[in-house]
């Protein structure tokens, strides 16, 4: 298995912002995958669960939104120094029109694959 260097993006949206995040999230991706090193870029929204189903059935839909929607972004590169300059990058192009559309600031959890 290669080694990579990954983020996760936990982003919660308003719920009054989801199509804006959507559409925003479509075109951030695909600028985001142009970057140097960049290997994978995905983003997913949280609208499933696991709580109260039995063990191997389907996960429920969930049937309504309190506060925020959650969606997350996973960012894979080839290396730690790649990752910091695409960092750099987003932080400069998307930070301010991201953070409109959230209930609170976006957490970063990042490091090696294993």
């Amino acid at each position: 298995m290669q080694k990579t260097f990954s983020e996760i993006k936990l982003f919660q949206v308003k719920p009054d912002k989801l199509e804006q995040f959507e559409a925003f999230a479509d075109t951030m991706a695909k600028e985001q995958m142009k970057q140097d090193g960049c290997m994978a870029i995905k983003y997913m929204k949280r609208f499933y669960t696991i709580d109260g189903i039995e063990l191997g059935e389907a996960p429920r839909e969930l049937s309504r939104i309190v506060k925020c929607v959650k969606y997350y972004s996973f960012w894979e590169f080839d290396n730690k120094e790649n990752y910091g300059k695409a960092t750099k990058w987003f932080f400069e192009n998307y930070l301010k029109e991201v953070q409109r559309l959230l209930l609170a600031p976006f957490d970063i959890n990042c490091g090696n694959s294993l």
